[in-house]
């Protein structure tokens, strides 16, 4: 019985999607290497290296290479997403330690005597401490083999050119399929898994240029414009020099962090989201100027939302209610009581731009609090 018990605590907290969200959060916040990933990435590996745990727990006995395959995968991974071993280890560590402590808490919430819980934590204390091993195992093996190849050597110019704003010779470049005094579309997508990072490199090659992990994301400079991929997020940039493309390539990762949409998104299209996202303090000043709102009330956060598709379509009432499917009316009486509520008349006579700019990031900002 007691068994049964420790095992249900254990299964409660590996397939607890908030423990998850906690233990994703606690490893991005230990290591920036693991921070500059995609958060879906760290969620996946997160869930993984959970489950081979749990399976581990729930068939006791010496551990064989089937529970050790997906800590070996995780350290391939990282190896060729470019993320140091030091980054790497401080996140496993981290989420690690997190873990355990959430596990202690939950069984003595549930009962379980303390001999039992310290048994069962030293048997996966004991597991995971082979599971971070076979994680270095599995990173300096990948190592080994990506030093050897020409991808390799791609991707650590990509990264000195993208990253360190380091312009390599004209010979390298050459050797890199890259023409020294030619300009690149800087190209970042939403793909973080090797796997699909390589299709995706196929399908990006045909535009010309180089390709590669970059903090994580399919990243790369193309000669040109490539073709849209379904269900992909790719953010690309006017084409420019490669001795501008360090500044420019921060702007793209900060908009394909912006953006869920998946398809060719352009930066400039973006660069308003881009300009707004990079002043949160002052995003939070504008957003508490909206003080007669209330989070909680749905009705409130109706009447943001009206607002903001209201300034979307120019400030047509005829526009935003065929947008939102209701009468005209209805627009009118919502922005009436968005006016009561905030003392903002939000449709009087078309104001300046930036006046409708600036009462757009406060709507935005509040609501997406």
């Amino acid at each position: 019985m007691r068994d049964e018990l420790v095992k249900r605590v254990f299964r409660d907290v590996a397939t607890d999607g908030r423990v998850v969200e906690e233990l994703v959060r606690v490893a991005r916040r230990s290591s920036s290497d693991v921070a500059a990933l995609p958060e879906a990435e760290t969620r996946r590996h997160v869930q993984v290296l959970l489950a081979a745990a749990l399976d581990f727990f729930e068939r006791p006995g010496e551990p064989d290479d089937r529970h050790f395959a997906a800590a070996e995968a995780l350290g391939a991974d990282r190896a060729a997403q470019g993320i140091s071993i030091d980054g790497l280890l401080r996140g496993v560590q981290a989420g690690r330690a997190e873990a355990m402590k959430i596990a202690i808490s939950r069984g003595r919430e549930a009962g379980v005597p303390s001999e039992a819980i310290l048994e069962a934590v030293l048997d996966m204390d004991r597991y995971t401490g082979a599971l971070e091993r076979h994680v270095v195992n599995g990173y300096h093996t990948a190592e080994l083999e990506l030093s050897r190849t020409t991808r390799d050597a791609d991707t650590h110019l990509l990264r000195r050119l993208l990253l360190a704003g380091d312009v390599p010779s004209g010979g390298e470049l050459r050797r890199a399929g890259l023409i020294p005094g030619e300009r690149y579309h800087c190209l970042v997508s939403d793909v973080s898994d090797p796997g699909r990072a390589r299709v995706l490199e196929q399908h990006l090659r045909a535009a010309g240029g180089v390709f590669g992990l970059v903090e994580g994301r399919l990243t790369g400079l193309a000669a040109r414009l490539p073709t849209a991929v379904p269900g992909v997020l790719l953010v690309v940039a006017p084409a420019s020099p490669l001795d501008r493309v360090h500044d420019i390539h921060a702007l793209c990762v900060a908009a394909a962090r912006l953006t869920t949409r998946s398809g060719l998104r352009h930066l400039t299209d973006l660069a308003g989201e881009v300009a707004l996202d990079a002043q949160p303090v002052l995003a939070d000043l504008l957003a508490n100027t909206l003080t007669g709102l209330d989070h909680t009330d749905d009705f409130h956060r109706e009447l943001v939302a009206t607002a903001m598709v209201y300034l979307d379509h120019g400030q047509r009432l005829s526009h935003t209610a065929a947008a939102l499917h209701v009468h005209p009316n209805t627009v009118r009486y919502r922005l009436d009581r968005l006016a009561e509520l905030t003392g903002t008349p939000w449709d009087d006579d078309p104001p300046s731009v930036l006046t409708s700019l600036q009462r757009w990031w406060s709507l935005r900002v509040w609501l997406d609090r």
